[in-house]
């Protein structure tokens, strides 16, 4: 086992409340944010949830990937479909690998010598 997930967001949970705490108009923020996310009419909570998930890998995130993983559970998603959704991080990283690679390659080119 690499981590131990269950602890990960059990650990985010607890550092959140302190933030929360400590600023709380942000926190109070941030949460009507994500629920708003939940009055949204066209994406049902396992489409949401598998997208946060795959994003949540993109920006190597460990307590979004715990909480959106839990989250995912919930919403009745299956190992299957989040493997699929996982894929397509997969894809869009080494995509952005591919993009920033033409960039680098320019900014390489455009040096003085």
């Amino acid at each position: 086992m690499i981590n131990d997930w269950n602890a990960t967001l059990s650990n985010l949970r607890k550092g959140g409340a302190a933030f929360a705490k400590h600023n709380p108009a942000v926190v109070t923020a941030y949460r009507g944010l994500n629920e708003a996310l939940g009055q949204a009419k066209h994406l049902d909570d396992k489409t949401r949830e598998l997208i946060a998930l795959a994003v949540a890998v993109t920006t190597r995130c460990d307590g979004c990937i715990s909480s959106h993983a839990a989250a995912a559970q919930k919403a009745g998603a299956t190992v299957e479909e989040v493997s699929e959704a996982l894929g397509t991080a997969v894809a869009l990283n080494a995509g952005a690998a591919y993009v920033y690679s033409v960039r680098a390659i320019e900014a390489f080119e455009q040096m003085d010598k």
